[in-house]
């Protein structure tokens, strides 16, 4: 815990931040949907703006917290690009939510500068993974808007209150899996095949620990979901449900184990 880490502009943005997210999440009825919306816009830009400065600010950092900054970020940037071509898709105050709680986090636990030894390409290997991470992030925002306007379908007696179709909800879910799912195959292979190169004499060599075991299986389900698509037209709740677990498993493979290492365990590597 380590707020003693990051420096005074740091620690404005990400309050400043943290308490823009807050309002569209908590009082979004309150201050009236525009307010709302202006509001979360400036989150995401204060956001943003930590984002950069943390690259100058000292030697980068990473960690589990910083991880899901970033990826809510990346969230929210395809869902700012998406509004505008379905001005019907809602799910921002959700994400606001998840803003605020991703930016506590990374003030409260900052991670650890990579290894001396690394290579410079090491930050671009894990920009690489969180790239993968944000998109499938994004898979599971458009299933559970699927899932949402399922149920509204169901229990409106077929008369869904006006928002974006499902199956167009299903065809971006189904696009945000196949490109996290490339780009996701993309950093398992930098691992496997130039992990000495990416982490240098820091590197102890291919092990099966946690994060490859869950990070795999998380390629396997997103793999299979796929496949399924392609050969025996796999859709609905069956789909996001294997989106649900696919993230799950990849969650657990980086977050979970950074988690345990850094929160309960007390160290950094």
């Amino acid at each position: 815990m380590i707020l003693a880490s990051a420096s005074p502009l740091s620690l404005l943005l990400g309050a400043a931040a943290a308490l823009a997210y807050a309002v569209p999440a908590v009082a979004a009825r309150a201050v009236g949907a525009v307010t709302a919306r202006r509001v979360l816009l400036l989150a995401w830009l204060l956001h943003g703006a930590l984002l950069a400065w943390s690259l100058f600010d000292g030697p980068p950092r990473f960690g589990f917290a910083p991880a899901l900054s970033i990826t809510v970020w990346l969230v929210l940037t395809v869902y700012a690009v998406e509004s505008q071509l379905y001005p019907r898709l809602k799910a921002r105050w959700a994400l606001a939510g998840f803003g605020a709680v991703a930016i506590v986090l990374a003030l409260l636990f900052p991670g650890a500068p990579p290894p001396h030894t690394s290579s410079p390409l090491l930050p671009l290997h894990w920009a690489l993974g969180i790239a993968a991470y944000g998109l499938l992030a994004a898979a599971v925002v458009h299933g559970w808007a699927m899932s949402r306007a399922e149920a509204r379908m169901r229990h409106a007696d077929g008369a869904a209150e006006a928002g974006v179709p499902l199956l167009t909800l299903e065809r971006l879910m189904f696009r945000f899996v196949g490109a996290g799912f490339v780009l996701l195959t993309f950093t398992m292979l930098a691992g496997a095949f130039f992990g000495e190169q990416l982490y240098g004499s820091s590197y102890t060599g291919w092990r099966w620990d946690h994060k490859r075991v869950f990070t795999l299986l998380s390629w396997l389900s997103f793999g299979a979901l796929l496949l399924g698509r392609s050969r025996f037209g796999w859709r609905g709740r069956r789909a996001v449900r294997m989106v649900y677990v696919g993230a799950a498993l990849l969650l657990l493979g980086y977050v979970g184990s950074r988690f345990v290492l850094e929160v309960l365990l007390g160290r950094t590597a």
